[in-house]
């Protein structure tokens, strides 16, 4: 396993994914931090997995420019129409992806003992070849990655307070991610998902 950034802005894997550490000046993400901490209707969400209901280790809100169905994990979510803060930052990173997103998933990370597993963001909703827009706001917590079919850990970086990472297409078909837990930070994170949800 080796860092695979050196948080620098830059593309790596060979493109399919672009880096931008200070996307947001400090002040304008402390400004968005709060707004949408204390803003959004925070969730946490059940998921039925194996059999079983289990609640995730972390809360969730989705919104959308408009109320989009989205499935995922056997659950279907229909989000909230975004806030005027989130429809402007919307229109900044699309121009930024090349790609117009509709939606947003936002994961609010309450210390280091909320996660996120591995997984790859490939639903159908999102079409054959996604492209995902992550933004970082608050505490810092490493993005691991890792091929799809391996056991283990490829890389890592660690996203920053203001921080945007595009997946660019290609990306899901061959990787998977995570938010591994950290016992050593004690305070939230926000991290917002851009998507494109494609409607049938």
């Amino acid at each position: 396993m080796f860092d695979l950034f050196d948080s620098s802005a830059g593309d790596y894997l060979g493109g399919k994914l672009t880096f931008l550490p200070s996307f947001l000046s400090n002040d304008d993400a402390d400004v968005l931090y709060d707004t949408l901490f204390a803003q959004c209707q925070w969730r946490q969400e059940v998921i039925h997995v194996y059999g079983k209901d289990h609640p995730i280790p972390r809360l969730q809100t989705w919104l959308g420019r408009e109320p989009i169905a989205y499935t995922y994990s056997g659950k279907t979510f229909v989000s909230d129409v975004w806030p005027p803060a989130i429809q402007a930052l919307a229109e900044q990173i699309s121009t930024r992806a090349g790609i117009r997103f509709n939606s947003v998933l936002g994961n609010l990370y309450r210390n280091g003992q909320d996660s996120m597993g591995w997984h790859s963001d490939d639903e159908a909703e999102l079409g054959e070849q996604p492209v995902i827009a992550s933004l970082s706001l608050g505490a810092t917590r490493d993005f691991a990655l890792r091929e799809r079919g391996a056991t283990r850990q490829h890389s890592k970086i660690a996203l920053s307070h203001g921080s945007l990472l595009i997946m660019h297409a290609g990306m899901q078909q061959n990787w998977q991610h995570s938010v591994p837990k950290r016992q050593g930070v004690m305070t939230p994170r926000i991290n917002l998902t851009f998507r494109h949800i494609i409607h049938r």
